[in-house]
């Protein structure tokens, strides 16, 4: 178990970064899957739907990294609020994916929908292993590796 202590803007910015790579990797796959298993597959609307789900996702997803610090301030953090944190991110998350998916494709179909439902069951397992991973890397190397400066 973690004890979580506040986390520098810079830190909860490189963990989106490095989630939104995860998630739009994820995204760009799942959306060629879900277009060729309907037919129509299209690696034009992957990579723009991933363009866009990286840009307005990037932004939600630092906002919501920044309410749950103050959830968890100085909390241990357990495997179950790990959970309540990944369920509230797949919330978010996947309602955007269908609107982001239904707006390219023009369409809020059933392949929008299953865009959406697909991603909900890989993102899960993904984000809950990214934010125990981040866990693990202390606080304050990032500030000293970018700035000299020790925590």
């Amino acid at each position: 178990m973690t004890t979580y202590k506040q986390e520098s803007h810079i830190r909860s910015l490189l963990k989106g970064v490095s989630w939104r790579v995860v998630a739009t990797t994820d995204t760009i796959l799942v959306v060629l899957l879900v277009t060729c298993l309907n037919g129509g597959c299209s690696i034009d609307s992957a990579i723009k739907i991933g363009a866009i789900e990286f840009l307005f996702k990037f932004i939600v997803y630092y906002m919501h990294e920044r309410v749950w610090q103050r959830v968890l301030f100085n909390k241990t953090v357990t495997q179950s609020q790990t959970l309540r944190k990944t369920i509230s991110w797949r919330i978010i998350a996947t309602t955007m994916t269908f609107i982001i998916s239904g707006s390219v494709l023009e369409a809020f179909d059933q392949i929008a929908l299953y865009i959406a439902l697909t991603e909900l069951f890989t993102k899960f397992v993904l984000y809950y292993l990214h934010e125990r991973l981040w866990l693990k890397l202390p606080l304050g190397r990032i500030r000293q590796y970018f700035f000299g400066k020790k925590q």
